[in-house]
């Protein structure tokens, strides 16, 4: 069995998930990237990854593809198209266009729900008319990059301009500010069935920027959750492949915030994979090999006896770091760990500098934990913190 995976800069995802992943399960790798120095251990084929012909042309020149896969934000509908033209399971390329664009997806979930939304082409006008406090952010964006709250029309004005110094040919959107909780929901689909792993509960920070500050496990979403986002992800065609789907429970109900053809980032794959007990990346892989999910062996479901949290170490000021904890692993957690797991992946190291941008690029490290209950994780998280501080100078 060969897998061809498509990528841009390596991942902790790819290299210490899907990769290993492939390994376990005995197949072939491949990976078609831009960048192949960042995957020395791999045989690794400089590719415009981002033209699917490019894509096509490597793989027919190459061996035999039995799976053409990639978990990258960026370069889901070019790896789709690949798929499908070696008639291969894949995700419809239709779905992962909607997906990965805002305005379209807006559009597309026009008849599951009400969000008044507006698309703003470079060079445009403001729209005349948005019930304010609007949410402005780039169409295709990612990682809270250039998302802004906007009270007036003269704050939406000045994010505007703002933002298109940045990215002057980007298409932004506009769209009325969701007023709630933020949760995630997760699911795998093989085309036919769709299965909810779980989601978390997403603790942002202080407006007008949305910072993902913590995701904390919640095992049962709810009846009313898991209908409409499944709603929606039938109505973008997202039924194939793992999903992370973000939406905002209001006083009107779940509203979808954005659809991630993908796995859940920032360290939560492997957090999820353990707290619903399953070989998770394995099990991504399988049903891009054309397996159903009955035969991917025990039920992945609601795991009420754990508690889980990814806790984001974020940078507070701009500066030069000048003490940082490094990775640590559940055994060789210090402090008050009693009954629980924890693990910590630093992003940074001493000597870097940061600047302050009011995105997940602030992100000095990431801290996940499982145990018991909340109040037993949370002291386990914050005994971490204080014995292992970053300091910024």
């Amino acid at each position: 069995m060969r897998l061809y995976l498509t990528a841009l800069n390596p991942t902790d995802s790819v290299m210490d998930g899907f990769l290993p992943a492939a390994a376990a399960l005995g197949w072939d790798v491949t990976v078609l990237t831009d960048q192949p120095g960042g995957y020395p251990d791999h045989e690794a084929i400089e590719t415009d990854v981002r033209d699917p012909r490019a894509v096509i042309d490597v793989i027919a020149g190459h061996h035999r593809p039995d799976v053409v896969f990639s978990n990258s934000d960026h370069l889901q509908a070019e790896t789709a198209l690949a798929a499908g033209y070696f008639g291969l399971p894949g995700k419809d390329w239709r779905a992962c266009v909607t997906a990965k664009n805002k305005a379209l997806t807006r559009r597309r979930l026009a008849p599951v729900e009400t969000v008044r939304s507006v698309r703003l082409p470079p060079g445009g006008d403001l729209p005349p008319a948005l019930p304010y406090p609007v949410v402005v952010k780039p169409a295709m964006g990612v990682a809270s990059e250039d998302v802004m709250l906007a009270a007036d029309v003269h704050e939406l004005a000045a994010a505007v301009s703002e933002i298109r110094k940045r990215r002057p040919g980007d298409v932004l959107v506009a769209e009325e500010f969701l007023d709630g909780r933020l949760h995630t929901l997760e699911t795998l689909g093989d085309g036919r069935t769709l299965r909810v792993l779980g989601g978390f509960r997403t603790t942002l920070g202080p407006l007008p920027h949305f910072v993902e500050e913590r995701l904390d496990w919640q095992p049962d979403p709810g009846g009313e959750h898991v209908t409409h986002v499944a709603a929606a992800l039938d109505a973008i065609g997202a039924g194939f492949g793992v999903c992370h789907t973000e939406y905002m429970v209001t006083e009107d109900g779940p509203r979808i915030v954005e659809v991630n053809y993908r796995l859940i980032g920032d360290n939560c794959d492997f957090l999820l994979g353990d707290l619903v007990g399953v070989p998770l990346h394995e099990w991504v892989l399988r049903v891009h090999a054309g397996e159903p999910l009955d035969t991917l062996g025990g039920r992945a479901g609601p795991q009420d006896d754990l508690f889980g949290t990814a806790v984001s170490l974020i940078a507070d000021r701009s500066g030069v770091i000048t003490a940082a904890p490094s990775a640590v692993s559940p055994d060789e957690s210090p402090g008050d760990t009693a009954g629980v797991r924890l693990w910590h992946r630093p992003l940074r190291a001493i000597g870097d500098r940061v600047e302050v941008t009011h995105t997940n690029r602030d992100y000095l490290g990431i801290v996940r934990a499982i145990g018991p209950d909340q109040v037993t994780v949370d002291a386990a998280v914050d005994s971490f913190r204080e014995l292992r501080p970053w300091t910024i100078a």
